[in-house]
């Protein structure tokens, strides 16, 4: 069917999983089956192919796939011509280059003339041109941190998640490279048939986005403080009131940004609320 979106997903790992649990969350429900590299959704005008993620970006591309979730690393490694339609919040890390501990290090320049071990030589690259910095790239596929101790490298540049892997090889983090997280990407030219499917994903995966940044929050609070913790709120439009049954108390409702609520919640208290609770919200829809 004409209106059919061909998904391009990372057949294993982290970023699929998390993928897949988005696509989940937007009400999309598929059987992928064990070993199995392609599969329809039931309720959606969806199909998956499961791909390695290097080769993501070329499959979306060339048309073979409308659309991708793969690392913002991976596609700027490749190069590959695609229209980035949606960042996901997941699959967070950097690049970094890092030296050994005993490595001298005072800034870029200290990297001059020196030998870098890279699986992204072409990210790696460009980000040397700008800062004018001459280098020897060792293009290496996996096992980067090794390379200053057997002497292959004096540096490397590679993705970095909590560091521990570089602590654990006596390795130190100099410079961020490029922060990356999980995108969506799209064929530059789908029908508009395809586009109206897109246009429907997209809908689900930002109401399902905008769920996860915010809260429900339910409190008590003396009707004297409505006002005062009206205000502190920082809510869309205004906060849900209703009165309790015991006199001159109310119950409060709001959403509120995760992030806003743990710098605002001694203020709440001090303005009289009560019986604060926090509800986690599955969709928001505006």
């Amino acid at each position: 069917m004409e209106n059919v979106l061909r998904l391009a997903v990372q057949k294993s790992g982290r970023l699929s999983e998390d993928s897949l649990k988005l696509i989940k969350e937007c009400g999309v429900s598929f059987s992928q089956g064990v070993g199995k590299l392609k599969c329809e959704a039931f309720n959606f005008p969806l199909e998956f192919l499961f791909l390695r993620d290097d080769d993501i970006p070329q499959y979306v591309s060339s048309g073979i796939a409308d659309i991708g979730f793969v690392g913002e690393n991976v596609l700027l490694e490749t190069g590959e011509k695609t229209n980035i339609i949606q960042k996901l919040g997941f699959s967070k890390c950097r690049l970094s280059l890092a030296v050994s501990n005993d490595f001298v290090y005072e800034n870029i320049n200290s990297l001059q003339n020196k030998s870098i071990a890279t699986s992204y030589p072409n990210i790696l690259r460009k980000y040397l041109t700008e800062k004018n910095i001459q280098a020897d790239i060792h293009v290496i596929s996996g096992s980067v941190e090794i390379a200053p101790s057997i002497g292959l490298a004096e540096a490397i540049c590679d993705l970095v998640s909590s560091g521990s892997t570089l602590l654990s090889n006596g390795l130190k983090e100099v410079e961020v490279v490029l922060k990356s997280e999980a995108v969506l990407i799209a064929h530059p030219k789908m029908n508009d048939l395809k586009q109206k499917t897109l246009s429907e994903l997209l809908f689900r995966i930002e109401s399902v986005q905008k769920a996860k940044d915010n809260k429900y929050i339910l409190m008590n609070v003396p009707n004297y403080s409505i006002d005062k913790i009206s205000k502190i709120l920082p809510v869309m439009k205004s906060p849900t009131i209703m009165p309790l049954a015991i006199e001159g108390w109310s119950s409060l409702h709001s959403v509120v940004k995760e992030d806003d609520f743990w710098g605002i919640i001694n203020e709440l208290k001090l303005a009289g609320a009560e019986g604060i609770l926090v509800i986690p919200i599955e969709k928001m829809i505006f």
